[in-house]
C-alpha cells in the first residue's frame, strides 16, 4: 500500500481532562504517513472518539507538506473546530519536530 519511500511517524499532544479523546486514551495521537522524497502526508489517522472526526483530520493532513507547518496549521485554526483543535496544532508540531530529526539524520 506505501511505497520504500514513506515512513509513519506519531505525533501527541495532551488536551483538557474533559476532552472525551483525553479520557479514553489518555493523550490525542496524529499517525501521519510521509513520503521522504516529496514531502507530502500520504495518510493520516488520529486518535478520536467519532470517526468523523479520524476521517476529517485524515483529508486535513493528506496532500500537506510536512515542510510547511505554518501552512498546517493555518488549515487547522481555519477548519477544525473540535475540541481538541490545539492538542492536534501541538501534535502536528511534535510530529514535525520528529520528522526533521529523521530527514536530518
Amino acid at each position: 500500500m506505501y511505497n520504500k519511500d514513506t515512513i509513519y511517524l506519531i505525533g501527541d499532544a495532551k488536551t483538557s481532562s474533559n476532552n472525551p479523546i483525553m479520557q479514553k486514551y489518555n493523550a490525542f495521537f496524529i499517525g501521519l504517513v510521509v513520503d521522504r522524497t516529496s514531502h507530502l502526508i500520504v495518510d493520516a489517522d488520529c486518535s478520536a472518539t467519532i470517526s468523523l472526526t479520524s476521517s476529517f483530520v485524515k483529508h486535513l493532513f493528506e496532500g500537506q507538506s510536512m515542510l510547511n507547518v505554518d501552512g498546517v496549521i493555518d488549515e487547522i485554526s481555519s477548519r477544525y473546530f473540535g475540541s481538541s483543535q490545539k492538542a492536534l496544532t501541538v501534535a502536528f508540531k511534535n510530529a514535525h519536530i520528529k520528522y526533521k530529526q529523521i530527514i536530518e539524520s
